[in-house]
């Protein structure tokens, strides 16, 4: 299965600050060890990601922050990952789309589709979005 992250489980995943990181990461742990999956970025999701992640309150981090943790995500991962290019208009946003808040969410929710992904989420409300579970840790072995 292929998982295109929004912009908060992507956050959540690189930012060990957040407050659903040990979810998201426990759950690309489980993925990880199943061997059959694959993560996949894209443009909206990274630029949402280094736009946001200045604007945490209580952390003093810049655009440029954001862009190393990225990187830093990306060759730490041991999870296949790709990067999706975009060609979605505005024209191809869902019906469900009524409010300026649902555009990125109903944007990334069709892209996904497009290339046979599920859109990996934290949030509920997105119509067909496969919601992140919390799943039990993993042991520390020790």
């Amino acid at each position: 299965m292929k998982y295109l992250l929004d912009v908060n489980a992507l956050l959540a995943l690189a930012f060990q600050g957040h407050e659903f990181h040990g979810q998201v990461l426990t759950w690309v742990d489980a993925l990880t060890a199943k061997r059959r999956h694959e993560l996949l970025f894209c443009a909206i999701a990274e630029m949402g990601f280094v736009r946001i992640l200045p604007q945490l309150r209580g952390h003093d981090l810049t655009v440029a922050d954001g862009r190393d943790l990225l990187t830093a995500l990306k060759a730490r991962l041991r999870l296949p990952f790709s990067f999706l290019p975009d060609d979605h208009g505005a024209d191809r946003l869902p019906d469900w789309v009524k409010t300026p808040r649902q555009t990125t969410d109903g944007h990334l929710a069709e892209l996904a589709a497009a290339h046979g992904a599920a859109l990996a989420t934290l949030d509920e409300g997105i119509p067909g979005a496969f919601l992140i579970p919390h799943l039990p840790a993993a042991p520390v072995a020790g």
